[in-house]
């Protein structure tokens, strides 16, 4: 299945160097969640009243279609719970990337959860600045990134089959 005229050992390098370029991508996406949550909570975005100041601006200042900002507008009136929801997401988030723990669950919830926060700062941030890790995660949850240098490396011998890892 290889390229004509390729060994089984050049495969094999292939495979772990491919293994290495997404444990890469992989501790950098988690390390930027575990550094944001760190930069957000020294904001005091976690607490009520700076996660819905945070919201409100968006809300003024962003481009995101209607209905977006009408689910935005409602996390800012529950703020008291949205802002935990989100300060144990980023920190999970992160902690399992870095890890390399759940790594396909975990990069398809940072791909939805940064989509979200995308489009949330339409028109309030450089267009390209979440976009790169939103695709990065997709990429982790598609590549099965945990199984090069991650926890789920050692999980996938028991269970090699399973969509976990």
């Amino acid at each position: 299945m290889g390229v004509p005229g390729s060994s089984p050992t050049s495969e094999a390098a292939d495979r772990a160097r491919m293994r290495l370029g997404l444990a890469i991508i992989r501790v950098t996406i988690g390390a930027m969640f575990v550094s944001v949550f760190f930069e957000n909570l020294g904001k005091g975005l976690y607490r009520a009243a700076g996660y819905a100041g945070l919201i409100e601006y968006y809300l003024k200042m962003g481009k995101a279609p209607a209905a977006w900002k009408a689910v935005m507008a409602l996390a800012a009136h529950h703020a008291s719970m949205a802002a935990p929801a989100q300060e144990v997401t980023e920190f999970s988030l992160g902690v399992l990337l870095v890890l390399g723990l759940f790594t396909r669950p975990a990069a398809a919830v940072a791909f939805a959860y940064l989509t979200s926060l995308w489009v949330s700062e339409w028109g309030t941030a450089w267009i390209w600045e979440l976009l790169v890790p939103v695709l990065a995660s997709l990429g982790l949850a598609v590549g099965r990134a945990g199984r090069g240098w991650g926890i789920d490396a050692i999980l996938a011998r028991k269970r090699p089959l399973s969509p976990w890892w």
